[in-house]
């Protein structure tokens, strides 16, 4: 470099010594329209807030999950300096360890069992769930099945959801579902981390495929938006959030109250979830008579003076007596009307 200032958005010359390469350059422009991207959904952004404000009121928790790389916008949210309790990170590492590329727990597992159905269900049987409870589910795609039926299992339960994906790459992308359907068709509110398609945004010359991905740098600028804004919220309604704070800034024993305070009330919350885990359903209310249904001939046979029972054809049943066994059923009137033999008392009376 020559000293002299350089301007990242303003055109520069490839290459040399004295300049610089152009490809850092695009990469930061690129980054710099993601920004825009994410300014441009600033409604979305609070819609998205409130809802996971309300949930934190309620002493609830917002469930955090991403497969793979999306991992990395869960673990933004929840816990790291900057951030409070009230969100529980799902982050299931079969899915999104990416340490062994190869050999046992390699990136080829991962990706096939991002497409397991099923698994999904069987990661959320492990809490109880409630309406009051919310979601946030992280794919840059929007295909992958695991995802998708994460955020459908969510609102099978009556959690509402919040989606983050590329709309670009999702709209490239084929759904793994064999119905087509993808993460932001069962979203409540979708937001766009603004990636291209492929996620890769720089050209290289002579280089055939992209490189430089841009969904994580869009995504964490939207996690962080809506922290903020669920923080204002908090503060607003006079239960301001515990954050967890570096020491270099409210000093070592400040940082380790704050520390300690905001685990116990992540430890307190995450205690609901496992509250009722493996209980019974509640007992579903007996079912109402049918209105078409007889009802059951609940009267004892009727007895004479000594207390034994009356004959059959007192009863006028169908094994004899005075009508010659042709099986008496009930009197007609004269209009030809069935009279029932059962006492009125005997009628199972009928709910409204």
């Amino acid at each position: 470099m020559n000293g002299s200032k350089v301007n990242l958005w303003d055109p520069l010359p490839v290459g040399g010594s004295d300049s610089l390469p152009h490809v850092i350059a695009d990469y930061l422009d690129q980054c710099r329209s993601l920004l825009d991207t994410a300014v441009a959904q600033e409604e979305t952004i609070a819609e998205a807030a409130s809802l996971f404000a309300e949930t934190i009121l309620a002493g609830r928790m917002v469930h955090c999950f991403g497969s793979g790389h999306s991992r990395i916008l869960v673990e933004e949210m929840w816990p790291r300096y900057g951030s409070f309790p009230g969100f529980n990170p799902i982050v299931e590492l079969s899915l999104s360890f990416h340490n062994l590329v190869v050999g046992a727990n390699g990136q080829r597992q991962a990706m096939f069992l991002e497409n397991v159905h099923g698994l999904a269900a069987r990661i959320l049987r492990n809490y109880d769930l409630s309406p009051k409870d919310t979601a946030l589910v992280a794919s840059s795609s929007g295909c992958n099945l695991v995802p998708i039926e994460m955020a459908e299992e969510f609102k099978r339960r009556g959690v509402k959801v919040v989606a983050i994906i590329s709309k670009a790459h999702s709209e490239a992308s084929r759904s793994q579902r064999r119905d087509g359907r993808k993460l932001q068709d069962f979203a409540d509110v979708v937001l766009d981390t603004g990636a291209p398609a492929g996620d890769a945004m720089i050209e290289v010359p002579g280089l055939e495929t992209p490189v430089g991905p841009g969904s994580t740098i869009g995504g964490c600028m939207l996690i962080n938006a809506i922290k903020v804004e669920v923080a204002a919220l908090l503060t607003e309604a006079g239960k301001p959030p515990t954050v967890l704070t570096a020491p270099a800034l409210v000093g070592n024993e400040k940082a380790s109250q704050l520390f300690e305070s905001a685990y116990d009330e992540h430890a307190r919350r995450l205690a609901k979830l496992y509250a009722h885990i493996g209980e019974a359903p509640a007992e579903a209310p007996a079912a109402r008579p049918r209105r078409d249904a007889r009802p059951e001939r609940t009267e004892e046979r009727p007895r004479d003076d000594r207390g034994q029972e009356r004959g059959n054809d007192d009863r006028g049943e169908r094994s004899g007596g005075r009508d010659g066994g042709r099986g008496r059923v009930g009197d007609r009137d004269p209009r030809g009307a069935r009279q029932s033999t059962v006492p009125r008392q005997s009628i199972v009376p009928r709910e409204s």
